[in-house]
């Protein structure tokens, strides 16, 4: 059999392979989001504790997020929330980047396919984060076409032969979720955030375009949201940070597995991943040796 053949067989199969093996030592995430906010809201967390032990992680916003605001809206509402998620990586200690793709316009295009598999490779991912295709939003839901569609051709050397491959199938993961059909979230791993949720607040709260004004998404959509300036941020950030208190306590039986009884039940907030079946699949040992905390 030929032995590229062979190779990709391999890895249409899921072929179980370790991260990239850095020089360094160090791993590369990079994570994808529909909109500026996305990745913020999913992944901070574990993106400040990775970032606290040297590794690279990357932020990717597929769309502009201009009309995701009821009192602003195109160029002047992009250039802000760039501008906000650029605040918010720098305090995390990351990268981040924001396509210039209308908000509600993401198509699973081959184009924008290619534009993704270039990321990665580029970013020489070692670990892609990024949103299921079950979802209420049909950017969330392409953005995950799109990653997916990019899983296993990240490898092969003529697919945007203008970047260079990665050197291994990364470890595709989903962000958590609550829709349940046609399948329910399944989480592989789960990591506490505790040592780092100060700066995961901090981090929202520098994105005001979604979180604290008046005519924000969350302070126009979330019920009886105060109408101080004030008292409307700290309400929209304690629905955040419940957000993340349910997702540890919806998955404790799943940090009890993973970290032991006593520490399992210690965290307060986690943010959590199931392993697309995709990409290389790591044992959950492996899995844990790739996270912080464990």
């Amino acid at each position: 059999m030929n032995r590229c053949f062979f190779i990709l067989l391999l890895l249409l199969a899921g072929f179980r392979a370790p991260a990239q093996s850095n020089p360094d030592g160090k791993l590369r995430i990079i994570a994808f989001g529909a909109h500026p906010d996305d990745c913020e809201l999913k992944a901070s967390g574990v993106a400040a504790l990775w970032a606290a032990q040297g590794h690279k992680v990357k932020f990717v916003s597929l769309t502009n997020g201009d009309i995701g605001h009821f009192e602003e809206a195109g160029a002047p509402l992009a250039l802000r929330r760039r501008a906000e998620v650029q605040s918010c990586a720098k305090a995390l200690g990351i990268e981040t980047e924001v396509l210039d793709i209308h908000d509600g316009e993401l198509m699973p295009t081959l184009e924008n396919r290619k534009t993704v598999a270039r990321l990665i490779r580029e970013w020489q991912a070692d670990i892609v984060l990024f949103h299921r295709p079950y979802d209420y939003h049909a950017d969330h839901r392409y953005t995950g076409v799109l990653v997916q569609d990019a899983a296993v051709i990240v490898a092969a050397a003529f697919f945007t032969p203008d970047t260079p491959p990665t050197k291994k199938n990364p470890v595709f993961l989903y962000y958590s979720d609550n829709f349940q059909k046609p399948y329910p979230f399944e989480p592989t791993i789960v990591v506490g955030i505790d040592a780092v949720a100060d700066r995961k607040w901090a981090c929202l709260n520098a994105i005001p375009s979604q979180f604290a004004d008046k005519n924000s998404w969350q302070a126009r959509t979330l019920p009886n949201v105060p109408q101080g300036d004030k008292e409307r941020q700290e309400y929209i950030l304690n629905v955040l940070k419940n957000r993340n208190s349910a997702v540890a306590d919806k998955y404790r039986d799943r940090l009890i597995q993973l970290y032991g009884a006593e520490k399992g039940r210690s965290f307060k907030y986690a943010e959590a991943f199931e392993l697309c079946q995709y990409g290389s699949q790591p044992t959950i040992e492996e899995l844990k040796k790739m996270f912080p905390t464990f």
